[in-house]
């Protein structure tokens, strides 16, 4: 309780008392001498009026790197540091002093305390590179920049310590003074504009920068600066002589006659040293050309156009050079351009025969007749301008048709020239000839025979076969070709060649320009293919008359007549379709249901034989001729039972008559029996028979029919219930044998069912027979035919 009394009055004490424990500023110079351990400051707490108070620190210096620099006394607060303190290293210290009671309590919070290390001028400036290299351009105008040089320093920044100043100590060679440096800055100018390459390419500077803003007392360093002087084209090229003397034989060519050389101050293997060279006169004609040795410098002249001693025997040529660079004076002319002359002599030789020129021409007219003889190739000797003692020979002569004399080289006709044969082009025959001298040297040339047209051949139809679409068509153009030139050709005349008045009136022709004309049919003729001869007649009256063959066809398109062309006609026999055979094997199938029909039908008969309907008088009376095998017998037609009942020749008269013997054969026909029954027209035992129901004449007979309606409706549903009948065995399952339907095939047809019991009400109405597919068109022909 004491402890607690005394505790609660320090601390009023301790209100009432002035802090002292605060940050106190605190500093040292770096690279201090001491005395060490160097006392620094102190620390106290207000608090060591009333208690032992203990003080510590801790932080960089303390108990962190580096360490045990800094200690204080634990029981006055001094604060010492042990020894010297480098600003560059360690510029302050961030430490922490603590207070403590002789039993832990800590009256104070922790105090931060800085220690500022103050800067001392211990650095020296230092330049970046200890040698610097720029290059500045000869000719330039003063103030030219030509570089900057940069130094540092560690110490302090914004203080005297590393406040620099750079300046320029020496210059070699030192006279005259052509640079200059700003002292703070380090940017070096050119203080002149008489900079030459050619005189001095390279200057060395000693250059100085000081810390203390330059103060003699502070610290500084050196470095050096080499300045090249950068090369432009000011110097122009010259001649090293003013004329050259050379020579070169005739008739050679790209052959090196002379080597020029010039003169040039500016930097060497430069474009303002390297040179261009122009022939400025006497090379009109482009026999010469000059260019530069890229290794040496020199001009190479050469001949690349062979020259003729005949007709030049010297030449002079004004050549000119420059530099690839442009000069840089405005103030230079073409008169300050370097020129020399080169002399050239030409040497004769001695040649052989000339052809010239190489390609020479002859006319000879399209008909002219074998044994014609024209101007040939012409060679000449140079020496003496003529042709003499010149031979010449044939090198190439694609079709035979010339000969040539040895002597004159005169041509002579061997064959009949035909312009409009395929190897002559634009009506140009050439032939190759080759002129000698006594010497053999020789030179090849070319002849070209120019051959005049004649009207020889007649205009023609190049197309012999023609389509017509007839529902898209009503008519085809006709395009004649002449091989011959226009003045023998074109305007045609077309007329239809034929005296048979069904082509004149199936066929007509209009002109559509002066090559083509139109053939279009009339009188609507059938689909098939018809041979129209046609007479084409050139502007001269020289005609041909062209067999053409047209194909009406039912068809959209060409392309689809000729598809069906390729089905229908393959060389010399026929061609089924896919679709016509298909066609065929559904008939068969169809053949084969209606056959399985009856059995099923007449074996359900014979099983069951049922009474016959009241209806049976007024059905028609079908006549069927068929083989009679005899007169004692009778057949039931259609599952419709028979009976013999009396003598032969009588039979049933209600439903099926009885056989009579007509001509070898038998015929059995469906009476009608005036409504009717089996029983009444059996009669009480009495049979009629089919005499008293004819009537004893064909007038009776015909009157007894019935139309093919009432047949229909009496036969289709009887005719429906034995199939169904057939479709089951006598357990009322399908029977094993019974008729299959068919699959769906696609979409539905203009011809109704294909089944085995569908009937065809009508015998008209076939109309769809004339719009099927290209592929049925075979079968339905064949189908129409009756």
């Amino acid at each position: 309780m004491l402890v607690k009394e005394e505790k609660h009055s320090t601390e009023k004490l301790l209100r009432r008392a002035k802090r002292r424990w605060a940050p106190i500023p605190c500093s040292m110079l770096e690279n201090s001498l001491g005395p060490f351990p160097l006392f620094l400051q102190q620390i106290q707490s207000d608090t060591a009026q009333n208690y032992t108070i203990y003080y510590s620190i801790s932080g960089p210096g303390v108990d962190q790197e580096p360490q045990n620099l800094f200690y204080v006394e634990r029981d006055t607060g001094n604060l010492y540091c042990r020894g010297p303190v480098d600003r560059e290293q360690y510029q302050s210290f961030q430490l922490v002093a603590f207070a403590t009671t002789s039993d832990g309590y800590t009256p104070e919070s922790p105090l931060q305390l800085v220690i500022k290390i103050e800067d001392e001028n211990d650095n020296y400036p230092i330049f970046t590179e200890t040698t610097y290299i720029f290059t500045v351009l000869e000719n330039g105008r003063a103030g030219t920049t030509v570089g900057q040089v940069c130094a540092t320093d560690k110490d302090e920044p914004d203080t005297m310590h590393t406040r620099l100043r750079y300046s320029i100590l020496e210059q070699l060679p030192s006279r005259p003074t052509v640079f200059t440096m700003h002292p703070a800055t380090g940017v070096i100018t050119t203080t002149s504009s008489q900079l030459d390459r050619e005189v001095m390419d390279k200057y060395q500077l000693k250059i100085k920068v000081q810390d203390m803003d330059g103060q003699y007392f502070g610290l500084q360093t050196t470095a050096t600066c080499v300045i090249n002087i950068g090369d432009v084209n000011d110097n122009l090229p010259t001649f090293t002589h003013t004329s050259y003397v050379t020579s070169v034989e005739e008739n050679t060519a790209e052959v090196e006659i002379l080597r020029v050389t010039v003169e040039d101050k500016d930097l060497a293997n430069t474009a303002n040293w390297r040179a261009n060279y122009t022939i400025l006169k006497g090379n009109e004609n482009g026999n010469f050309k000059i260019v530069t040795d890229p290794k040496t410098n020199e001009g190479i002249l050469s001949v690349v156009k062979p020259l003729d001693y005949e007709e030049r025997q010297q030449m002079t040529l004004e050549i000119s050079v420059t530099n690839e660079a442009p000069y840089i004076r405005e103030a230079a002319s073409k008169s300050s351009i370097s020129t020399a002359t080169v002399t050239v002599t030409v040497k004769n030789q001695d040649e052989g025969p000339e052809c010239r020129p190489p390609a020479q021409t002859v006319r000879i007219k399209e008909n002219a007749p074998v044994g014609t003889r024209s101007n040939g190739y012409k060679a000449y000797d140079p020496e003496t301008g003529s042709n003499n003692g010149i031979r010449y020979r044939k090198l190439s002569d694609p079709k035979g048709w010339i000969t040539l004399e040895e002597d004159s080289g005169s041509i002579t006709i061997f064959r009949n020239l035909d312009r409009e044969a395929e190897s002559i082009s634009n009506g140009v025959y050439n032939i190759t000839v080759l002129a000698s001298d006594r010497d053999g040297r020789s030179c090849t040339g070319t002849l070209g025979i120019v051959i005049e047209d004649v009207n020889d051949n007649g205009p023609f139809i190049p197309r012999t076969v023609v389509t017509i679409c007839k529902p898209t068509m009503f008519s085809t153009e006709i395009v004649a070709v002449d091989p011959d030139e226009p003045i023998n050709g074109p305007p045609f005349t077309f007329s239809l060649e034929s005296s048979d008045s069904e082509v004149q009136r199936m066929w007509r022709l209009t002109k559509i320009n002066d090559t083509a004309t139109r053939l279009s049919y009339q009188n609507d003729p059938p689909f098939g293919s018809y041979i129209v001869p046609i007479r084409v007649t050139d502007r001269l009256g020289l005609s041909t008359i062209n067999s053409l063959t047209v194909r009406l066809c039912d068809c959209v398109t060409e392309a689809e007549c000729d598809i069906r062309s390729i089905e229908r006609v393959g060389g010399s026999e026929v061609r089924l379709g896919t679709w016509a055979i298909l066609a065929i094997l559904l008939g068969i199938a169809l053949l084969f249901c209606v056959l399985f029909t009856l059995v099923c039908v007449t074996s359900r008969a014979t099983r069951d034989v049922k009474a016959l309907p009241d209806d049976l008088a007024q059905q028609n009376l079908i006549v069927s001729n068929t083989e009679a095998p005899g007169d004692d017998k009778m057949y039931s037609t259609n599952a419709f039972t028979t009976h013999l009942v009396g003598a032969p020749g009588q039979g049933v008269c209600g439903t099926l008559g009885s056989g009579v013997r007509n001509g070898g054969q038998e015929t059995i026909e469906m009476v009608k029996g005036a409504q009717q029954t089996l029983d009444s027209c059996r009669g009480a035992g009495h049979h009629h028979t089919l005499d008293p129901c004819r009537g004893g004449g064909h007038a009776e007979m015909d009157s007894c029919r019935y139309t093919y309606s009432e047949w229909h409706n009496f036969t289709q549903p009887r005719l429906g219930e034995k199939v169904r009948l057939c479709d089951q065995d006598d357990n009322h399952k399908h029977a094993e044998d019974y008729v299959l339907s068919y699959n769906y095939e696609g979409r539905g047809s203009v011809a109704g069912s294909v089944g085995c019991c569908s009937d065809w009400l009508e015998e008209d109405g076939l109309e769809f027979l004339d719009h099927l597919e290209p592929k049925f068109r075979t079968l339905a022909e064949a189908c129409m035919k009756r």
